[in-house]
């Protein structure tokens, strides 16, 4: 990242937020992945030593949201929805077109939720937001989530775990086990021994 926060092969005209911790050892592919985010707290985003942020992933985050991601995680193409807290553990894998959500955003109500969208045409952005619960998502390291899931809040996935693709996770995931179909569920346990994750260099301590 250079000195005024931008990047060097960015092709987008923007930059990270100063309440964005980025590792030097880190990647981050593009700024775009920015421009909805909205964040005021203090370190907001967090990614750690070698972990790589390709391109689509987006931090839709809200003023009071946090999400931090370990060491060593690759994401591709994903969407952040925060307003609280998203954490990501070390050697996680985040495939395609997964939606992290700790918040729906919109009243479950059906009747409240056309009045939202009825104010949408009259917004600046044109933006269907309102005041929604939310609660924080954690994920475990060693997590393996493939494409096109969709995690909702207040889930907490295990270390070692794999979500299958195209699954929507509506509770929490046990360790050392995969879950797929929607609503996600067990198919089967992993050996602990056999998911542990290789030895690799500690780049976090290297600062």
């Amino acid at each position: 990242m250079n000195p005024d926060r931008t990047l060097e092969w960015d092709w987008y005209p923007g930059r990270v937020p100063e309440n964005v911790f980025v590792h030097e050892q880190a990647y981050l592919e593009t700024t775009y992945s920015f421009e909805l985010f909205q964040s005021r707290t203090e370190r907001a985003i967090e990614i750690g030593a070698a972990s790589s942020i390709y391109l689509g992933v987006m931090f839709d985050l809200g003023k009071n949201a946090r999400v931090k991601i370990g060491d060593y995680v690759l994401m591709n193409g994903a969407r952040i929805i925060c307003d609280t807290e998203i954490s990501i553990g070390d050697h996680c894998l985040i495939s395609w077109n997964v939606v992290l959500m700790d918040t729906r955003r919109l009243p479950m109500n059906p009747d409240l939720r056309r009045a939202v969208l009825q104010q949408v045409p009259l917004s600046d952005p044109r933006r269907a937001i309102a005041d929604s619960e939310s609660s924080p998502i954690r994920i475990g390291p060693n997590v393996w989530i493939g494409f096109d899931c969709c995690v909702l809040p207040g889930v907490s996935i295990g270390q070692g775990a794999i979500v299958g693709a195209r699954s929507v996770v509506t509770s929490d995931v046990p360790d050392y086990t995969v879950v797929a179909g929607n609503p996600a569920r067990v198919i089967r346990k992993l050996d602990p021994l056999e998911a542990r994750a290789p030895r690799v260099p500690d780049l976090a301590s290297s600062e």
